[in-house]
C-alpha cells in the first residue's frame, strides 16, 4: 500500500513530493517504530510542523508518535528546546549547531528514542549569499547519537518545505531499520 522507494528522496534533485508520498514515507516509518515498540519526537521550524502532520495522518500513530515541537522563532527554540540563545548572533537559526541541539532537546524533553529536528530558509526572502533559499540543515537523534546534514533543495517555498518532510521522514525510517539517517 505505502510501497515509496527510499531512493526516490535524493537530495538536490528537484522534485514534487505528494502528500500521497508523505504519507507513503509516515506509515512505513510507524511500521519500523511499532515494530521495535520505540516513539519519535519532531522539532520543526521551516516545515511549521509539517512533519508531525504527515505521521499523525497515520492511523494509530499515537502508538509511536510522541510529541512535535513547532518552535519558528528563536525564542522558542530556546524555551521549548533549550536551544543555547548564545547561538543564533554566532552561527544563526539554519545551522548545524541550532538544529543539533533542537534535536537534543525534542528527544530529552518528550523521552522518545528518535528525533529529528529541521531548520532552513524555505523562501521566497531570507535568503542570504551564505545561506541561499532552500538551504536545510537537518538533524536526527537514536538516543545520544546525533547526525546533521545540509541540503540545498530546489524549488519555491512548498517545495523546498515538501522536500524537508520527506528527507525529515527518510532518515528516521533509516534509524528504526538500524542504519544511519545520513547516506554517504
Amino acid at each position: 500500500m505505502y510501497g515509496i522507494p527510499l531512493a526516490r528522496f535524493n537530495p538536490g534533485v528537484h522534485m514534487s513530493v505528494t502528500d500521497d508520498e508523505l504519507t507513503a514515507l509516515a506509515a512505513r516509518l510507524g511500521e519500523r517504530l511499532k515494530a521495535r515498540g520505540e516513539l519519535v519526537s519532531t522539532a520543526e521550524s521551516c516545515t511549521g510542523g509539517g512533519i508531525a502532520e504527515a505521521i499523525t495522518r497515520i492511523p494509530g500513530s499515537s502508538a509511536w508518535f510522541e510529541a512535535g515541537y513547532v518552535t519558528y522563532s528563536n525564542q522558542q527554540k530556546t524555551t521549548q528546546l533549550e536551544v543555547p540563545a548564545e547561538l543564533f548572533p554566532v552561527v544563526g537559526a539554519v545551522s548545524r549547531e541550532v538544529v543539533e541541539a533542537m534535536v537534543r532537546g525534542a528527544r530529552q524533553r518528550s523521552g522518545a528514542r528518535f528525533a529529528v529536528a529541521v531548520s532552513g530558509v524555505a523562501g521566497p526572502d531570507g535568503g542570504s549569499l551564505e545561506k541561499p533559499v532552500g538551504t536545510v540543515w537537518l538533524a536526527w537523534a537514536d538516543g545520544a547519537e546525533v547526525q546533521a546534514v545540509r541540503r540545498q533543495f530546489p524549488g519555491d517555498r512548498q517545495a523546498v518545505r515538501r522536500q524537508t518532510v520527506a528527507e525529515a521522514l527518510d532518515g528516521l525510517i533509516r534509524l528504526a531499520a538500524g542504519e544511519k539517517a545520513v547516506q554517504g
